[in-house]
């Protein structure tokens, strides 16, 4: 009887210190180390505390949608659905990668990384205003696995359960222990309602407005159109520190548009106010006017300090041809950059050769003594390109002249087995090198031309095939391409994502970023080395390996980017005075109601009339604030994390890495997010 007092004591003594919100700290780390914000500080930093609510901020989306459900594949979801919902913990946007509690209120990890716990708030609430319990964790972290995207299977492959210890504490179990920033990408999870879900079905893909506990909720939806958001007036978390300073606007509001240059023309006009540009011709030539001749438009460049990321022309290695590296190389050496940059892009982008670029994760020169000593016992595997100096792509003069390339290109072709017959290259079979280039944006066409000039001059036919959008998405989705172009965004601390663009175990699954179809048992040993790295010192070698033998295997022919945010919008609007040091941080931004809103000038009815009918269609376009580009810069994400949604501002890569994630039915709800 004593025993069995004694083991009840016990347990009951376990289950309180489980449930006990003090244990824990309030930020997480990856390595440990201690946060830059204590435990009780005010706001952040680049934020004003002080900042008015009121006003509207009006965007602009590209396509249309025809779904409210971003966490799934069916569909095109609407842009901004991030403001709809809290997540377990936000990310700091002046930090590399630290978490601090939102819906959680303190969070506990093992000492060996084998499960992390989440007290919850128990303020936390759904708009209707029932409490955010942990049975809604384990609910949502269920159904994402079971019916979200394919995406959330792999990413979260490493968690072995996820248990409700009370009504406010939920602990995860892992597999193991070496996935360090496992515990943080799992706090960036958003919380779905279990009761509103218990009646419904969370594979439909329709306009039903969800509910959520988010900064904001869905007023209006102008199927395909637009979609309102409304400030919540009793949101639960306004006065937490995470939380001071943010979601200013009363009403955000996003309307669609099919052609750039007709969103170009309606920003102007004053149909909406706030732009992010991406195109580098726009950017030089296209917003004169009397508004911004008057200073009524602001046209302002924020240093980008994150990590660039790769963008590039993807081959296609399930086409035999593009199996032998050095064809990929020789296509390569083909694009001519210098010119391009030059002639259409008004010298506005920087080269890109590392797949971290603009960070100290980039391989430079040749392989130090740590790299070496991963890189080593993978020697027979890898090609001896890797032990040398990290490969660039070769400077051109920019005339167009790029007789040194084609030379070095054909030695490349010619030991692959390929020769010039009757001005067309052929291999030993008699086969043609002949391919096609998938894409959807007209204006990318220009950028294209002359790389197939380029090609066509060695005997090489490449043809230019543009389809709409939602046959696009179906030959992502089926591998149905020989090329296309897409990003590939990197963060400042890299992890669980690379085994999504580059492992073996993505290559087959429809779901996944490894468009490229790349199997190699080198990349596997790096990728899991990395996600598996104890130190941030052993982050930074894996990262330069992996980089390095990327660079070296010639999976893509690289493009550009921009380490500058582009902002255009009318002048209506005030920002602090710190700017947070990873983020453009749009929703840190607040009106001032003593300036005039932008006078709204009726477009031409044709414009109109394209924007409606493109609506009309009913086709899956992109989702989460994706907007088309003449000349996809190129810079990630992460990654493509637009779960919180004060970092949702379109980066200048995110184009085709959203077009390519919606395409393969990645949710762009909740991709984990690192600075």
């Amino acid at each position: 009887m004593l025993k069995t007092l004694i083991g009840c004591c016990a347990l009951l003594l376990a289950v309180a210190a489980q449930a006990d919100p003090s244990s824990g700290s309030h930020a997480l780390t990856l390595y440990g180390e201690p946060p830059k914000y204590p435990a009780n500080f005010d706001h952040f930093e680049y934020v004003n505390p002080q900042a008015p609510k009121g006003g509207v901020l009006r965007l602009s989306g590209f396509g249309s949608f025809d779904s409210l459900n971003g966490f799934i594949s069916k569909g095109a979801a609407a842009d901004r659905l991030d403001l709809l919902y809290d997540t377990l913990t936000f990310h700091s946007l002046d930090e590399p990668f630290t978490e601090y509690g939102l819906l959680a209120e303190r969070i506990e990890r093992a000492d060996d990384n084998t499960w992390v716990r989440f007290h919850l708030r128990p303020q936390a609430r759904f708009h209707d205003g029932e409490q955010v319990t942990a049975a809604d964790v384990v609910f949502t972290f269920n159904t994402l696995i079971e019916h979200g995207a394919p995406f959330y299977r792999a990413y979260y492959a490493d968690v072995k359960e996820v248990v409700a210890d009370s009504d406010t504490s939920v602990t995860f179990h892992f597999h193991h222990g070496h996935n360090r920033e496992l515990p943080l990408v799992l706090g960036q999870l958003p919380v779905l309602p279990e009761h509103y879900w218990a009646d419904r079905d969370f594979n439909s893909s329709g306009l039903e407005h969800p509910l959520g506990n988010g900064p904001y909720r869905i007023s209006d939806v102008r199927p395909g159109r637009s979609i309102t958001y409304e400030r919540v007036p009793d949101y639960w978390a306004v006065d937490l520190p995470v939380r001071r300073g943010f979601f200013n606007f009363d009403r955000v509001v996003v309307d669609y548009y099919r052609d750039t240059g007709v969103a170009l023309e309606a920003f102007k006009a004053g149909q909406f106010d706030f732009n992010q540009e991406v195109s580098a011709r726009n950017w030089a030539t296209g917003y004169d006017s009397p508004a911004l001749q008057e200073g009524r438009i602001v046209k302002e460049e924020i240093p980008n300090l994150n990590t660039q990321g790769m963008q590039g022309f993807v081959f296609n290695l399930r086409n035999p041809h593009f199996q032998d590296r050095r064809v990929r190389q020789a296509i390569s050496l083909l694009f001519d950059f210098e010119w391009a940059n030059g002639r259409l892009f008004h010298d506005a982008y920087t080269r890109s050769a590392s797949f971290f670029a603009n960070s100290e994760l980039a391989a430079e020169g040749s392989p130090g003594k740590e790299e070496l000593q991963l890189l080593e016992p993978l020697r027979d595997q890898l090609p001896e390109a890797v032990f040398g100096p990290a490969y660039i792509p070769p400077e051109t003069d920019g005339t167009g002249n790029i007789r040194e390339q084609m030379r070095q290109a054909y030695a490349l072709l010619q030991e692959a087995g390929w020769h010039i017959e009757d001005d067309q290259l052929i291999n030993e079979k008699g086969e043609p090198l002949s391919f096609e280039f998938l894409l959807v944006q007209a204006d990318f066409e220009r950028v294209l031309l002359p790389f197939k000039r380029n090609l066509a001059s060695l005997g090489i036919n490449m043809d230019l095939r543009r389809i709409d959008v939602s046959q696009y998405i179906n030959r992502l989705r089926s591998r149905d391409f020989d090329m296309v172009v897409s990003g590939f965004g990197q963060s400042n601390s890299p992890g669980n994502e690379q085994r999504e663009y580059w492992h073996s175990s993505s290559a087959d699954n429809p779901g996944s970023r490894n468009i490229m179809g790349l199997m190699d048992p080198a990349v596997d040993t790096l990728v899991d080395g990395l996600i598996q790295a104890e130190t941030r010192e052993s982050l930074i070698t894996h990262t330069r390996a992996l980089d390095r033998v990327l660079r070296a295997g010639h999976y893509l022919v690289p493009n550009f980017y921009t380490d500058v945010y582009r902002v255009a919008y009318w002048d209506k609007f005030e920002h602090p005075e710190i700017s947070p040091r990873y983020d453009l941080g749009l929703f840190t931004w607040w009106v001032d109601q003593s300036k005039p809103d932008a006078p709204v000038v009726p477009l031409p009815v044709a414009e109109s009339e394209q924007q409606i009918n493109t609506a009309e269609q009913g086709q899956p376009e992109e989702t989460a604030g994706t907007k088309a580009v003449e000349e996809a810069d190129g810079r990630p994400s992460a990654n493509l994390v637009l779960s919180q949604p004060e970092t949702s501002t379109l980066q200048p890569w995110q184009f085709w890495t959203l077009l390519t994630a919606v395409a393969l039915g990645l949710s762009m709800l909740m991709r984990p997010r690192r600075r």
